[in-house]
């Protein structure tokens, strides 16, 4: 991890280097990792991400509203989730619904640690497991320092960039890009904010147990119309 962490630190381009997440979900005990960022008071957005089950993750917090992911990038908070199975009021109170939607996505466990410098809040690392138990020390201590050089690589890269839109990344993909496109473009149907619009888009995903993206998807590609209720 320690070479890895010199590397990111060491790298000159305009942004930041691609993380070499496989890598890194490999010495951390885990089966996949995603990489939010939230600048500003901007909503996560999900930037990196390694493992066949993080995009589906992401897309159930992002459908629901709530989640490890975004309580670590919007609060700051630290989650581990040794067990999504387990039945403990913490868990079932502060996401109701959630857990048994991620159990059925085969993950088990799922720890998001907030990128924070200061008070300032700018995203979230998530990571999960198709088995449950906790990190070990070494694992956490590893993800700690991950976290930390990526935060202050952010922080870095925001405060010397040119233009107030430069990426923070060199090939910046916003994985949700076609939600935010469909959100504006259901607005102008309904004749609504972007706000209603996305309850609107994550109402339907949720009655219908789809992923959000494609639900997004049908909508760009007019299969889908959310005007008829």
């Amino acid at each position: 991890m320690a070479d890895y962490l010199r590397a990111l630190s060491a790298h000159t381009g305009a942004g930041m280097a691609p993380l070499p997440l496989g890598a890194c979900a490999e010495l951390l005990g885990l089966d996949g990792l995603g990489l939010l960022l939230a600048p500003g008071s901007s909503p996560a957005e999900l930037v990196q991400s390694f493992g066949e089950r993080t995009l589906a993750l992401e897309d159930l917090q992002q459908v629901q509203g709530q989640g490890p992911s975004l309580d670590a990038a919007r609060h700051g908070a630290l989650v581990l989730l040794p067990d999504v199975a387990d039945t403990s009021p913490f868990a079932i109170d502060r996401w109701p619904g959630l857990l048994g939607a991620v159990e059925a996505l085969d993950v088990r466990a799922v720890f998001s640690f907030p990128l924070r410098i200061g008070i300032i809040a700018l995203g979230a690392l998530t990571g999960h497991r198709t088995r449950p138990g906790p990190m070990t020390t070494a694992q956490l201590t590893d993800a700690f320092g991950l976290v930390d050089t990526i935060a202050q690589i952010t922080i870095a890269t925001a405060s010397h960039a040119e233009l107030p839109h430069t990426p923070l990344l060199d090939e910046p993909g916003l994985y949700f890009a076609e939600v935010h496109q469909a959100t504006g473009m259901l607005a102008d149907q309904l004749g609504t904010g972007c706000d209603h619009a996305l309850i609107r888009l994550r109402g339907h995903a949720f009655s219908h147990d789809r992923p959000l993206l494609d639900v997004a998807r049908d909508v760009l590609a007019r299969r889908l119309r959310l005007d008829d209720n």
